[in-house]
Formats: structure tokens, C-alpha cells, sequence
């Protein structure tokens, strides 16, 4: 297995430095308020970035920090503090599995204003396995068994590369936890998840249209990462 990091740019240490990232706080703002007059966030943040005279990874963070107050607050009243015990959970297995993979590289994390985390590592249909990813699974497995879950259900996007292996990986992982797991590797994973209870999640979509969610991987990186390389661009 191939030591690697995910996530990570050589920019992201100037372009979010202190300096800059006081920038994009004042550009987080603009967005917002035009967002909040009914501008479509691709054309304000456009708008914004040429304003600030923003790089694209830089204007890709404002895009993927700032919602709708609507949306922020349809998210929040679907959100669960806890995990009922005895239930089932049903996991964006890339979304949650690359998210950790990329705070254990210290790449990039946005600490989102509906109070999710998001990377930036973007999937584009390839994925590998590297050594961040057992890790990864065992935080995440170790969480739930914490949690006393019944079930855990993971999906995986089937056209996305290695999504079999990283199957083969998981399942393997959780014959020593005292739930079940099932691991679905299927081409649609948003529109499963959009109808399911207890999803684990940050895709803004996903969070709009499910019944509800658990924001597992924030609580995994507060309390298990604490040197992960998180940026705050909302007020």
C-alpha cells in the first residue's frame, strides 16, 4: 500500500494562510448576502472571486462553505445529536471515508457554515486505496460501535475506480465489530441515500433531501484528528 496524502495542494499554505484567509472571510460574506437576495451561488461566487481576485481552489472553498440560510436551517432540524442505539445508519462510504483520509494527510478541511466538514480533495471518478485508509475505516468503525448501532449500510459509487476493493477492505475490517455492515457498491448513491433516516453525509444535497443525519465525521476529526488542518470562512 502506497504512503500518500489526500487532499493536499502547495498552494494551501499561502492561499489560506492567515492573511488570506481573512480575505475569503470577507468574501464568504459578500457571497452569503448575495445568496441571501436570490443570486445563484455559481454566478455570485464568480461574481466574488473576481472581485477578490481569487484563485479557483480558493473560489471552490467559498462555494462549498456557504448555504442558504434556508438550506442551513432546513440541515439543522434534520440533524441528529446522537444515534438512537439499536438503529441502522446508512453511509456515503467515498464522502465520510475520503473526508478522514484527508484530515490524517493534514490536506485541506472546511469547517462548513451548516456545521458540516468538507474536503477538498474532489473524486472525479478515481479513487486508490492508500495508507491513510485503514485508519480511516477503523475511526469510523469505532465510532459507530461506540454509537451501539444495530446496522451499518455503506455505499459506494460503483463508477468510481477501486470502489470494489475498497469494499473487499471494509468488510474485512468489520468482522471484528459487533454490528452488521453491509457494503452496497451501486451507481446512484445520492438517490438511495435521499430517502434514508441516519445518514452520514456532507453532501449539501443529500442533507436537503434526506430524513435525517448524524454528523459523524465532524465528531471524529474534533475528537480523534485534533491537528487536522481546518479553515473557518464564515463569519
Amino acid at each position: 500500500m502506497r504512503t500518500a496524502v489526500r487532499g493536499y495542494a502547495e498552494s494551501d499554505q499561502k492561499e489560506f494562510s492567515k492573511d488570506s484567509v481573512g480575505i475569503l472571510q470577507k468574501a464568504c460574506t459578500d457571497l452569503s448576502y448575495l445568496m441571501e437576495r436570490g443570486y445563484k451561488i455559481k454566478g455570485a461566487s464568480v461574481f466574488v472571486g473576481n472581485h477578490y481576485m481569487l484563485s479557483e481552489r480558493q473560489r471552490l472553498s467559498l462555494v462549498r462553505t456557504c448555504s442558504s440560510k434556508e438550506d442551513i436551517l432546513l440541515r439543522r432540524q434534520k440533524e441528529r445529536t446522537r444515534l438512537p442505539k439499536g438503529e441502522t445508519v446508512c453511509m456515503d462510504g467515498f464522502n465520510t471515508i475520503i473526508t478522514l483520509e484527508v484530515a490524517l494527510s493534514l490536506g485541506l478541511l472546511l469547517d462548513c457554515a451548516d456545521g458540516t466538514i468538507r474536503d477538498m480533495a474532489g473524486l472525479r471518478g478515481t479513487y486508490r486505496i492508500i495508507d491513510k485508509t485503514e485508519i480511516a475505516v477503523s475511526l469510523l468503525l469505532n465510532e459507530l460501535k461506540e454509537e451501539e448501532i444495530a446496522k451499518a449500510e455503506i455505499y459506494l459509487d460503483s463508477p468510481v475506480s477501486n470502489s470494489g476493493r475498497l469494499k473487499q477492505l471494509i468488510m474485512e475490517m468489520g468482522k471484528e465489530y459487533p454490528f452488521t455492515i453491509e457494503v452496497f457498491v451501486i451507481p446512484d448513491v445520492d438517490r438511495v441515500l435521499e430517502t434514508k433516516e441516519n445518514v452520514i453525509t456532507s453532501d449539501a444535497i443529500i442533507l436537503n433531501r434526506c430524513k435525517s443525519y448524524y454528523n459523524m465525521t465532524r465528531k471524529i476529526i474534533r475528537d480523534k484528528i485534533p491537528d487536522a488542518f481546518v479553515v473557518r470562512l464564515y463569519p
